[in-house]
């Protein structure tokens, strides 16, 4: 019989490999960006083949986008901002010392 591996311990291999931390990174920074843009397009009733003719885009470009499937370029993000009377703000900050 053998032994099943446990998600947590399969998890915990998966991230120990090289660029697992980095991939998971971009992909949940994808998904939040992709997340604030569909909420600020649904706050303003519109589709999104409105959201994609306001930013000059095609709607497979902002499905993508929502989705999180893509982590969207500045120039992309500057057209979405714009279209949806937001500001972009990107920001490098430096963390607190370890205590």
């Amino acid at each position: 019989m053998t032994e099943r591996t446990a998600w947590k311990d399969l998890r915990d291999q998966r991230m120990a490999e090289p660029g697992a931390a980095e991939a998971f990174e971009a992909a949940r920074l994808a998904f939040e960006l992709g997340r604030t843009v569909r909420q600020m397009r649904e706050a303003r009733g519109w589709s999104l083949s409105e959201l994609a003719g306001v930013a000059d885009m095609t709607q497979s470009a902002v499905a993508s986008v929502e989705a999180g499937g893509t982590v969207p370029t500045l120039p992309v993000l500057e057209r979405l901002a714009r279209a949806l009377d937001a500001d972009l703000e990107v920001r490098i900050s430096p963390r607190a010392p370890a205590a």
